[in-house]
Formats: C-alpha cells, structure tokens, sequence
C-alpha cells in the first residue's frame, strides 16, 4: 500500500482539479466522509470518487495477499485491515441509502433545481436508485389506497408529505481549520445573533444549520 491513487475533485471555481493522495490518507477521505455522512442529518455531497479508489485499492490488496506465503502474519494482519476498510466502506454506502429512502422527494427536488457546477448530493447509481424508488412509491400509493379514495383525493404531494430533513439538530464536532465571524441563529425570540470563532482543535455541540457549509469544505468533522 505504498502506491499513491488519483483522486479527481472540483476546485473553488468549479474546475477539474486532480489530487493524488497515498492509500491511508484516501482510507482518512473515507472514515471522514463516513463519520460526517453518519451524524449529518441530511444527505451530503456523494463521494463516488472516493468509493471508487478504496474499492480498487481493496481489489489491489485481495492480489497482493493471493501473492503472500501462506502463514506469514502480515497476511492476517492486511485482511484484518481490508476487512475494516469494507466495514466502512459499507456502512457509509447504507447510510446514504437510509436517507435516500427517507427524504426521497425533498432530495430529488433539490437535484432537479442543483445549478450547472454545483456539485451532486447523488452519484448516479444513487439517482437511479432514489428515482425509480420514487416512483414505487407512487404506484403502491395509488394501486392500494388512492384508487380507492374520492377523486378530489386520489393525489398525494410527496412533497408535502415525506418529512425534511431537520436542519436545526444539534451535532457534535471537531474543528479542523481556524474558523472565525461564524454567525449564531438566536434560539428564542428574546435572544439575537451573535458571532463566535472556531478555535482549531476545538469541540463544539451546535446547530447543524450553522455549520453546514463548514461540514461540506472539510473545515470541521463530525462526531
């Protein structure tokens, strides 16, 4: 596993932007993604690409270990770690599944109005899957109940119906890059807003709102 991997992102301005990064430091993108995508509550930006080269390099490591002598504990030792990195890996995938499943519709809207070089919150087996789950829905909808309801109520707005994913959570973190002039939402009336830094190293339980742009940047991590 001392190889490097090419990692393709977007840059600041939207661009193509090549990063290359060696085995464990794409293995920390991974358990970070994993880790943010599990305490955020809503679906976040899809790290296919990141998927893509640990299912590789796991690939590349199963060919490695096929070459090993039989006996020798590094070999014990490698598949223990492969078989953590697929623990993660998986728990990460099924993760973004259970949201899918839970705000469908409002995930779909928010796909169908994303501007041209903003990033997706799908990959497109993602959107596949969110799509045609959508419209089973509908249909079991329809072909159970609605057929057999008054005409003015055979529609149903997912819309309206499926609940949004609750912004105002509170969610623990870790700051990662010295954050300053973050603005608070007050959380009664009777309180106004009001601005704090984000020390580095520091940990915080706040309003996922707040922080949410610093969760996608990478300036603060989960947990």
């Amino acid at each position: 596993m001392a190889e490097e991997l090419d990692l393709t992102g977007q840059d600041s301005d939207g661009g193509s932007e090549e990063v290359v990064l060696t085995p464990a430091e794409l293995i920390e993108r991974l358990e970070q993604a994993w880790m943010n995508e599990k305490f955020a509550p809503e679906l976040l930006e899809s790290k296919c690409e990141i998927v893509e080269c640990v299912m590789e390099q796991l690939d590349h490591m199963e060919e490695n270990l096929r070459r090993a002598k039989k006996g020798d504990l590094k070999v014990s030792i490698h598949r223990m770690e492969m078989e953590r990195i697929r623990y993660v890996l998986s728990s990460y995938l099924r993760c973004r599944l259970m949201k899918i499943e839970k705000f469908f519709p409002h995930i779909l809207e928010k796909e169908k109005t994303r501007r041209e070089g903003e990033s997706s919150s799908l990959s497109p087996e993602e959107f596949a899957f969110a799509t045609e789950y959508m419209a089973n829905t509908d249909n079991y909808l329809k072909n159970v109940a609605l057929k057999h309801m008054p005409p003015n109520l055979q529609k149903v707005d997912l819309l309206r119906s499926v609940p949004k994913p609750d912004l105002d959570s509170y969610v623990f973190l870790r700051v990662k890059e010295r954050q300053e002039n973050i603005l608070v939402e007050p959380e009664t009336d009777e309180q106004r807003d009001y601005v704090i830094d984000l020390e580095e190293g520091s940990q915080h339980l706040i309003r996922y709102k707040t922080i949410a742009p610093l969760v996608a940047s990478g300036a603060v991590q989960l947990i």
